[in-house]
């Protein structure tokens, strides 16, 4: 539909904050009552990774989805999904890089 806003479709609504799967896992060991450090040393990770990836500061791998999905029995795939949606939703706020794609688009609509 010309001149709508494509945030503003029903069922096409973006929350204002892209959520990190860290948060929901953060959330999930917390209402568990697991120590962080007891599941790092379960998982044979350092703390330090755990608290960067539960606070958002480091991205969840796939890796790290399958030995969260191992500890907890939280299926890796829809973390992972949900990492990607996180990445591509900061890269979008990437100002500079967004101008780069512009560039891009330009020099592509000249070919």
């Amino acid at each position: 539909m010309p001149g709508v806003d494509p945030n503003m479709i029903a069922n096409n609504v973006e929350p204002a904050y892209p959520t990190h799967p860290g948060s929901i896992l953060k959330d999930e060991i917390e209402y568990r009552g697991i120590s962080q450090r007891k599941l790092a040393e379960q998982m044979g990770m350092g703390y330090s990774v755990l608290n960067e990836i539960l606070n958002g500061h480091r991205p969840l791998t796939e890796k790290t989805a399958l030995m969260f999905e191992a500890a907890l029995g939280v299926d890796a795939e829809p973390l992972i999904r949900l990492q990607v949606r996180y990445n591509m939703r900061m890269t979008r706020k990437d100002k500079s890089f967004m101008r780069k794609l512009d560039a891009i688009r330009k020099v592509a609509a000249m070919l």
